[in-house]
């Protein structure tokens, strides 16, 4: 029986509030340096939340040189653009390589549409009326924007594909490009996930539902996972984009592959089961797939929002799904120091797997102050770990229940 296709990470591009570029935002995670600032995109003097984790010096012309006009699109694509960009730079592909692989498969995740677009123009059908909004209005606020733009920037023929599942997005977009190299019916694929929620309704929403609460403490210390004094997340924007390829093409080509995918897992929440089950399924379907037992995990790269009960229930599911292990496995959450950027957590979560990897270290879960009794694992605290981790497990959960697992390795002999 023929083995299939082993599924490589050849190309990162990375965006968040702690620093664009994977360089900066490694050395930002590893130093424990929190991006989270107060609120600068639109006046929030009114607001109970009044902080934010935003992307510092954006200028979309920067990256491409006026090719695509910012006031046409959400802030959500410029993001995935410039992510797009340089995971293509990462990865060593030009226009010409992608041609060889016409249509290429995109796919992209993203938690809503782009609400500072819809915004802006009611904003202006308001004040001025209908012969005043945008003609691009419509369509620079569909979820598919994003993986139109990117398509339109490749300037190849592609096959696009856009996920909308809240925070797992992103990385059920790397799912579907996996499964396609995994079956052998793609060689290369370009996912991702990319959220921009930073706009006045949506904070002002989350606000009210809990999710983005106020806080007492400087800006840089209020997200802090699974610490006994945490009070809520804090809402940030975020981008990650990455080349997949099968192992065989990216050695083919001389490529580097950073990580291999080696499995995924995913199931919603269902109302009146065990608290955290869909995170627990998720979890086993993912070591499953993977081919590896709860034992071969040497690092969790945990969802941990900063939430009073969303980090307890994960910590729950990981004893239940670990054991006695479950407490010899460090376990960090990178949100205290890039907030939650919706669909490109999960993606982030990679990336900072895949820099652990190359460099054996886990980055810490900063803030990290006063221990709960309620979650009592080994959550690397405000400093990073020096470990050789061969897998990892990364875990994103979403508002609706969503749950995504993904196993990522150190690429091993072919």
């Amino acid at each position: 029986m023929m083995q299939r296709p082993r599924v490589v990470i050849t190309g990162m591009g990375v965006l968040a509030a702690n620093g664009i570029g994977l360089p900066a935002f490694w050395d930002s995670l590893v130093a424990g340096r929190s991006g989270i600032g107060p609120i600068t995109l639109f006046d929030a003097s009114q607001y109970d939340v009044q902080i934010a984790g935003e992307i510092k010096n954006f200028d979309l012309h920067h990256y491409l040189n006026g090719r695509f006009k910012a006031k046409r699109m959400g802030r959500h694509t410029q993001l995935a653009l410039v992510a797009a960009k340089l995971a293509l730079e990462h990865a060593g592909l030009s226009t010409d390589d992608l041609k060889e692989h016409e249509p290429v498969f995109v796919a992209m995740g993203v938690t809503t549409s782009a609400i500072d677009v819809i915004e802006r123009n009611e904003d202006i059908l308001q004040r001025k009326g209908p012969g005043f909004v945008s003609p691009y209005g419509v369509g620079s606020s569909q979820p598919h924007a994003i993986s139109a733009a990117i398509s339109e920037m490749l300037g190849v023929l592609t096959r696009t594909l856009t996920i909308s599942t809240a925070c797992p997005a992103g990385m059920d977009a790397f799912a579907h490009g996996a499964e396609l190299i995994h079956s052998g019916k793609v060689d290369l694929a370009i996912v991702g996930g990319t959220g921009a929620p930073v706009t006045p309704l949506t904070m002002a929403s989350l606000s009210l539902a809990g999710l983005a609460p106020g806080f007492d403490l400087p800006p840089e210390q209020c997200s802090r996972p699974f610490e006994l004094n945490r009070k809520g997340g804090v809402i940030s924007e975020g981008a990650c984009v990455m080349v997949l390829e099968s192992l065989c093409h990216a050695l083919g080509r001389g490529a580097i592959p950073w990580a291999e995918i080696l499995g995924f897992g995913g199931v919603a929440d269902q109302s009146g089961e065990e608290s955290g089950f869909g995170l627990e399924y998720s979890m086993n379907e993912a070591l499953a797939n993977a081919g590896i037992m709860p034992s071969d995990i040497e690092y969790i790269s945990a969802h941990g929002p900063s939430h009073p009960v969303i980090d307890r229930v994960e910590t729950e599911a990981i004893k239940r799904v670990f054991g006695k292990q479950a407490w010899r496995i460090p376990v960090s959450s990178i949100k205290g120091a890039i907030g939650n950027p919706m669909a490109a957590a999960g993606p982030l979560q990679v990336a900072a797997c895949v820099m652990g990897i190359k460099d054996n270290l886990i980055a810490p879960t900063i803030n990290y102050e006063t221990p709960d009794p309620a979650c009592d694992l080994d959550y690397v605290p405000n400093r990073p770990y020096s470990l050789s981790i061969n897998r990892a497990l990364v875990n994103v959960h979403g508002l609706g229940g969503g749950n995504s697992c993904m196993v990522v390795g150190r690429v091993e002999s072919a």
